[in-house]
């Protein structure tokens, strides 16, 4: 079984770097770009007019759709709004360093423009057949301009709607729900010693109760969650960076340049180079903001208005408040305590290296003097110089052990190693594995011990909660457009049954995690990227009708 995974793993990666190519990030800056000017930077009157908007000041009872402006946009955001921004951020800064925050910005504010775009052309095709469960989303979009054109590009129109929704479930599968629960399970069994799969199944429990409900109940239980859950997090990263508040310009300083110029390895942090900071921080704020993704639009379908562009314009704001926001409270908090590039936790006394008989596997052995004061399974690492590591553009790696009893006394297992030559330890440092979420907690605690324990516990508990809900509800629009009605009791069994694999010890480190996030944020952006270019004009023009009006005055106000 155990090769079976490996060669899985193997197969899985191979997929991404075709997803995940240069040309993929470049095709979506460029697409950002464009529809940023198209628009006239269409992200000035998502910070006004949206924001109107979202206070009900153009809500009307009778409008069609299920829900109001401010529970689609707290929808949408229940599933922007996770632990990627706890521990996506402190993924991208792990791997890319500080100038992966730089890049996150940039996609964050283009990101609001393709998030005007694609919600815009969700609701100006979206289907209302159903007041109280209105559909819409990419696939909608190229079903209804495709469906008259004729027998061939009907048939090319159905077939480019199922990519889209095959895209969606796989993004739903991993980024919407395994990389959730896998992040929780992780913090909570290290904090409080919480076996990981018990984590799985109150997971699927809780989120299982919700989505049975539907839209209406995902929609009262998110308007409720989000506002109290970002307003924990963010006053919790305030109290941190104010008493940090000398470090921040440095801090500020460090995201730009590293962000063009190879950042050098210090303590814990491996090094990056500046094509490594750009590709973590893209791929990790598109993770987390989901602009292109076409996923959101489907949450902004059910919104009730006469007037598709308005909610379009709401959609704007998701990128701002996510990872304009949200994600550079977490950087700014990872950064100033040092968090990222700390000082090993222990130092081993004796390290060496030895081959096994007729292979290139190495096996490290140490000893060291304060393994006991770890728990029973802790993850660790050091890092060794051997071949080149093209993420980092050095030769320094990591080795990662477990902490175990042998013959009552706490000693760590190191993991088997390949290296072309004599693998060396570069310091006798051994570190904590601070994965994703478990890095972001550890700067708080540095700051307030205990702090980091309860708040992004309690942070990630919510957000992954409210992510796995609103995911549920767009996988669940996918099977319903690909097979109807009839899948969907079986669709939301599975959705929680894999909340339970994710913790199962499926998978185990950092790297995986980001490998099986970025797969279904790869499939969802590269079916629906062609989408946008094809009927965003379409938008677009909409859009300036819609604005030329409301310069006008010609809508009128609930006040």
């Amino acid at each position: 079984i155990r090769k079976n995974m490996v060669e899985f793993k193997l197969l899985i990666e191979t997929i991404n770097a075709i997803l995940w190519n240069d040309y993929t990030l470049y095709a979506l800056l460029l697409t950002g770009v464009i529809f940023t000017f198209w628009s006239g930077f269409s992200q000035y009157y998502a910070l006004t007019h949206g924001v109107k908007t979202i206070r009900g000041d153009f809500d009307k009872q009778d409008d069609p759709g299920a829900i109001t402006h401010f529970q689609a946009l707290s929808t949408a955001l229940s599933a922007t709004v996770g632990l990627g921004n706890i521990g996506g951020v402190a993924l991208a800064i792990s791997l890319g360093g500080p100038g992966a925050v730089f890049w996150m910005w940039v996609v964050g504010f283009l990101g609001m423009a393709i998030k005007l775009t694609e919600v815009s052309l969700a609701m100006i095709h979206r289907d209302t057949s159903d007041s109280d469960n209105p559909s819409g989303g990419p696939m909608w979009v190229v079903e209804r301009n495709l469906s008259n054109k004729g027998p061939v590009l009907k048939y090319i129109g159905k077939l480019i709607a199922g990519v889209f929704c095959i895209a969606l479930i796989v993004n739903t599968i991993t980024a919407g729900n395994m990389f959730q629960a896998w992040n929780v399970a992780n913090l909570t069994q290290s904090y409080f010693g919480v076996p990981t799969m018990v984590t799985g199944l109150i997971l699927a429990i809780v989120v299982g109760a919700v989505i049975i409900g539907g839209i209406k109940r995902i929609g009262a239980v998110t308007s409720k969650l989000v506002p109290f859950m970002l307003v924990l997090y963010i006053v919790a990263c305030i109290f941190v960076l104010l008493i940090n508040i000398e470090s921040i310009p440095k801090m500020l300083a460090l995201i730009v340049t590293s962000a063009f110029s190879p950042l050098e390895s210090s303590n814990a942090f491996l090094g990056g180079t500046a094509g490594y900071a750009f590709m973590y921080g893209m791929q990790r704020a598109l993770f987390s903001n989901e602009a292109g993704q076409g996923s959101s639009a489907i949450a902004h379908s059910a919104a009730k208005t006469d007037e598709p562009i308005r909610e379009g314009v709401v959609a704007g704001l998701e990128p701002f408040i996510d990872t304009i926001v949200v994600c550079t409270m977490s950087a700014l908090v990872i950064l100033v305590t040092g968090i990222w590039n700390r000082p090993g936790e222990l130092v081993a006394d004796e390290v060496s290296f030895s081959q096994a008989p007729e292979s290139s596997s190495w096996v490290l052995s140490t000893t060291a003097k304060n393994v006991s004061d770890l728990q029973q399974g802790q993850r660790v690492y050091m890092i060794f110089e051997g071949d080149l590591n093209p993420e980092t553009g050095n030769n320094l790696n990591k080795v990662y052990g477990t902490t175990i009893k042998d013959n009552q006394k706490s000693v760590i297992e190191w993991e088997t190693i390949n290296a072309s030559q004599t693998p060396v330890v570069k310091n006798k440092s051994v570190y904590l594995d601070y994965v994703g979420a478990t890095l972001t907690a550890a700067a708080f605690d540095k700051v307030l011990p205990g702090l980091g324990k309860w708040l992004v516990t309690l942070a990630s508990w919510l957000f992954a909660i409210s992510t796995m809900i609103s995911w549920s509800y767009y996988g669940e629009k996918g099977v319903l457009f690909l097979i109807g009605e009839k899948g969907i009791i079986l669709y939301k069994i599975a959705f929680c049954a894999l909340a339970v694999l994710a913790t199962s010890g499926f998978i185990e480190t950092d790297a995986e995690l980001n490998m099986f996030a970025n797969l279904g944020t790869g499939f969802c952006i590269i079916a629906n990227l062609p989408i946008i270019w094809l009927f965003g004009h379409q938008a677009i023009k909409e859009y300036k009708v819609y604005i030329t009006k409301l310069n006008r005055g010609e809508f009128n106000t609930n006040n």
